[in-house]
């Protein structure tokens, strides 16, 4: 089990500004252990798991613990990137949530197909989204036993 000294890195895909600064002061708020990076969309997302480009130096683009993921982006959407991702064995290991403004049922079922490890409908309100990062950090950071960030 992971203490809770021990940070995790986060690695969040959204396009949305207000949303990954929302995401942020929410996961401050709990006080949850989690080293939050952000990209923009699926295209930097691969980049930074394979540290390209502007993600080549592994110091600042550490391998993520744990993937939040939003479906709707430009360029390469959450879908493909899932695909991509659960695919490749150097990644396929890391927990993949998705977290997006989607209700769709059929989202949710091809999201768990692809291998998403939980599927969360962002919340409207700050205090929502706190409560859901409160849970995240309890079950992810705490709770359940993540791969190194190593890979190893």
């Amino acid at each position: 089990m992971i203490t809770p000294n021990r940070s995790v890195v986060i690695l969040m895909a959204d396009d949305d500004d207000d949303d990954r600064v929302l995401a942020r002061d929410a996961l401050a708020e709990t006080g949850a252990h989690g080293d939050l990076h952000f990209v923009n969309d699926g295209v930097e997302l691969l980049e930074y798991l394979r540290h390209e480009g502007q993600f080549a130096d592994r110091a600042n683009s550490p391998r993520p613990g744990l993937i939040l993921l939003d479906l709707n982006m430009p360029r390469l959407d959450g879908r493909d990137v899932l695909r991509l991702v659960k695919a490749d064995p150097e990644f396929q290991s890391i927990p993949v949530v998705v977290m997006t403004t989607s209700r769709a049922e059929e989202d949710v079922v091809r999201s768990y197909g692809l291998g998403a490890s939980s599927f969360i409908t962002k919340p409207v309100s700050f205090a929502g989204l706190v409560d859901v990062m409160r849970g995240l950090g309890k079950y992810w950071l705490e709770i359940v036993e993540l791969p190194r960030g190593d890979g190893g």
